[in-house]
């Protein structure tokens, strides 16, 4: 336990910036796994650990977004039940992942999102309740389906899918990131007691990074209902840029 006191600091404090970007846009375990890695643990135990983090995060991100009364709970309800089943699979998937392949999907990915976000195709449709009708449900539970695989399976960059997956339904960024924090907490519940069951976590690590983002989950809500939509737009613009040059070209 000694070897690790060193890393407990430096696990805070890129914690507090990774909760910070998870609530705002997303991205954040592309900063803390690499980190964990780095610090010795195999992948699996890294992916597995960063989810302590993940999860405590969002707890109080949650009650920052309640507190201000923007977190539409009709639509984070629908959104949450597929996501949980696609959880638990794509967590009981993640044995083995080629980083080079797995990089540059995500890179692409987060470059489609890039797009997304600075034409803004919605804009005109945008408001603070969105109607769902049954085609959109359909619509929605599919897509966190998908969601919840990728997240139980990997987490980083889950954001930048889930910002997609709300954009295209015309709600505003500050109510996606409530209804993202509340669907990734809930199955990270899940994809969680996947890497415990199978021994992939390492707690000390784990709980330290938690305390860094748990303090950045706390401060991120305040950032986005304070600043806006067109605010946490530049931040989401500015972090997938840079994470996606570094996927690409600094694999």
């Amino acid at each position: 336990m000694d070897a690790y006191i060193w890393q407990l600091p430096l696990l805070f404090a890129v914690g507090i910036i990774a909760g910070i970007l998870n609530v705002l846009a997303g991205g954040g375990s592309l900063l803390t796994l690499p980190l964990l890695i780095f610090m010795g643990l195999p992948s699996a135990v890294a992916n597995g650990t960063n989810r302590i983090a993940i999860f405590c995060q969002n707890i109080f991100a949650i009650r920052g977004f309640r507190k201000r009364g923007v977190m539409p709970m009709e639509l984070a309800l629908l959104c949450t039940p597929p996501a949980l089943v696609g959880s638990w699979v794509g967590a009981s998937l993640a044995i083995s992942l080629d980083d080079q392949i797995f990089n540059r999907l995500l890179a692409l990915i987060m470059l489609g999102v890039l797009v997304f976000t600075t034409l803004d195709p919605m804009k005109r449709l945008r408001k603070e309740g969105i109607e769902i009708a049954f085609a959109r449900k359909a619509v929605i539970v599919v897509s966190f389906f998908g969601v919840g695989i990728y997240g139980g399976f990997v987490q980083a960059g889950v954001g930048f899918i889930v910002i997609t997956a709300l954009l295209v339904h015309g709600l505003d960024l500050v109510r996606i990131n409530a209804i993202k924090v509340f669907v990734i907490f809930c199955y990270t519940f899940i994809a969680l007691g996947v890497f415990i069951w199978h021994d992939q976590v390492n707690y000390l690590l784990g709980f330290a990074l938690a305390a860094g983002n748990s303090l950045g989950g706390a401060i991120g809500p305040k950032l986005a209902v304070d600043k806006g939509h067109d605010w946490i737009k530049k931040v989401v613009t500015l972090t997938v840029l840079v994470f996606a040059l570094k996927l690409l070209f600094f694999p």
